[in-house]
């Protein structure tokens, strides 16, 4: 019989399931309520959340009211949040997706800045592990983008856990079956111009067919990611101070802008790059740029590294000293004689 993974739930602590009256959600809440019961159970404040997005009519409603009623079966108080997430999506210029979980994500942050819950659960499985991934890859993600849904995301006051991240949905599924429990299918699931469900509904299964194992080993290298974005993070932490010079020299000394990379300007000196390895090159470039607030894609970060000499020449790339190169979103790189700078455009680090 299927049993709530083990994922560091303190006895005492205030655990509220958000469950939308799927599947994976139902089963989710069966499973903690099993685990938190008897004289061996978890020793925790149970609760649960509903977030009804306001999309789908009367079969939000429907969801609405099948959660209520399977919570007050279940004796767990429900907090029931109502959004508008169209009205969102039309003064935002979001997606309906982002939108909705931007919604769901305030909300759980909500109740842990009140108080009324330490640990918000969430039922995210292998397959969205899976289909998170793959997403990710046919974007272009870095490894911070493979590394997918992270089992445990920390808030202020409190953490995001994902319990059943391990579970295939076809197992929670058949165990909401042999209990007898029902569950609520969302329609807009089946709607293919939604990304997510034309991977899940036409793609997964062809890879399937050629690996059984595929959505095992998409979640292993969404592990093996996060562990490597967590190993660079501590190496950059310790590195950047000694290589990134904020701002850009001044004569006589010293540098405009010196006192921190916050948004002005900051820049390396190209031999100190060049001296480095492909791959921490491209980290200290992509970590310079976070500094200032902007993110380079993988050919930025190339074109850069053209720009200062480094690597494959681009011919649209120039390499002498004063030269400037324009990225999206107002970043500018220029070169100076022994220097690489960054900067967004309007700070008043170029001249």
């Amino acid at each position: 019989m299927l049993a709530l993974p083990s994922v560091g739930l303190k006895v005492g602590e205030r655990v509220c399931c958000a469950v939308s009256g799927g599947a994976d959600s139902v089963a989710m809440l069966l499973l903690v309520c099993a685990a938190n019961g008897g004289s061996k159970g978890l020793g925790l404040g149970v609760s649960a959340v509903h977030v009804n997005h306001g999309l789908r009519g009367a079969e939000s409603d429907g969801d609405e009211g099948f959660v209520a009623a399977l919570c007050e079966g279940l004796g767990v108080p429900l907090t029931i949040e109502r959004a508008d997430v169209a009205g969102r999506v039309a003064a935002r210029g979001e997606t309906v997706e982002e939108a909705a979980r931007e919604v769901r994500y305030e909300c759980f942050r909500r109740l842990i800045a009140e108080g009324r819950a330490n640990v918000v659960l969430t039922a995210h499985t292998l397959d969205d592990q899976a289909e998170t991934v793959l997403m990710k890859l046919l974007r272009g993600a870095w490894t911070e983008g493979l590394g997918g849904i992270s089992p445990v995301v920390e808030v202020p006051g409190g953490r995001v856990v994902r319990p059943v991240l391990g579970v295939r949905r076809g197992e929670l599924v058949e165990f909401l079956k042999a209990k007898g429990q029902g569950w609520r299918e969302d329609s807009s699931n089946a709607d293919e111009a939604f990304t997510r469900n034309r991977l899940r509904h036409t793609v997964m299964p062809v890879l399937r067919a050629e690996n059984p194992s595929v959505d095992r080993t998409l979640a292993n290298l969404a592990e093996v990611a996060r562990e490597e974005e967590a190993r660079w993070g501590v190496e950059l932490k310790r590195l950047l101070p000694q290589v990134l010079l904020p701002g850009k020299p001044v004569r006589g000394g010293g540098r405009a802008n010196s006192t921190a990379v916050d948004g002005g300007a900051v820049a390396i000196e190209i031999e100190r790059l060049r001296a480095m390895d492909g791959a921490l090159r491209r980290r200290v470039l992509r970590a310079a740029a976070r500094g200032i607030g902007a993110r380079l894609s993988f050919d930025e970060t190339g074109r850069l590294l053209a720009l200062a000499g480094i690597g494959p020449a681009d011919p649209t790339v120039p390499t002498k000293a004063g030269s400037v190169l324009k990225l999206a979103n107002g970043l500018v790189g220029e070169r100076s004689v022994r220097e690489l700078r960054l900067s967004r455009a309007g700070s008043g680090s170029q001249g």
